[in-house]
């Protein structure tokens, strides 16, 4: 057998060993910092190319009476409570996030107009690569999600959702969500600190 193909077998073996030895774990309040920014764009589009959202959506990292909040357009939130550890086994993500971590992510909510609803979908870890989006190339893991969406008003859908999770910046980087031909994007477009 050829020496240089053994070798050359040997060192993909030991890439990919140890590519699916990372791990991400939960941001903690130490990992963020004063002036942090994230700006996404997103947009919703029916399959009658009707857009039904479209826009940019901001958050950044400020400091109120000495304690780090972030600050989105709703108003602000205390990073130690954003970072609170989360030890679910359905949230939306499941930590730590390695490639072929499974899980179910399980959502319960209420809109505005008192509709309830649920999102439940089968979660996987699908890969741990460098990502390009109009932020910037970052290694993210992509998450697959499938399942249903249903609601009060009997709303029922099958959904299958992207999110490319970059563990540096703390966030995901894109997302993709499909339901009943409807298509909204979402993708990081400026990262600051």
């Amino acid at each position: 057998m050829n020496v240089k193909f053994i070798i050359f077998a040997l060192s993909l073996l030991s890439f990919f060993a140890q590519a699916s030895n990372e791990k991400a774990y939960q941001p903690t309040e130490a990992d963020y910092s004063e002036g942090e920014k994230w700006v996404w764009k997103y947009k919703g589009v029916t399959p009658s190319n009707e857009i039904r959202a479209q826009g940019t959506d901001t958050k950044q990292i400020v400091s109120k009476n000495g304690a780090l909040s972030m600050l989105t357009a709703k108003g602000s939130t205390l990073l130690k409570v954003l970072t609170k550890p989360n030890n679910s086994k359905t949230s939306r993500y499941y930590w730590p996030l390695y490639v072929g971590k499974t899980w179910v992510f399980e959502e319960h909510w209420e809109s505005e107009d008192g509709t309830k609803g649920s999102t439940i979908q089968n979660a996987k870890v699908v890969s741990f690569k460098d990502e390009k989006v109009e932020a910037g190339t970052y290694k993210a893991y992509t998450i697959e999600y499938t399942g249903k969406i249903t609601n009060s008003r009997g709303y029922s859908a099958d959904t299958q959702d992207i999110h490319l999770y970059a563990p540096t910046l703390k966030t995901f980087i894109k997302l993709t969500q499909r339901q009943k031909g409807y298509l909204y994007v979402e993708e990081l477009i400026e990262y600051s600190n």
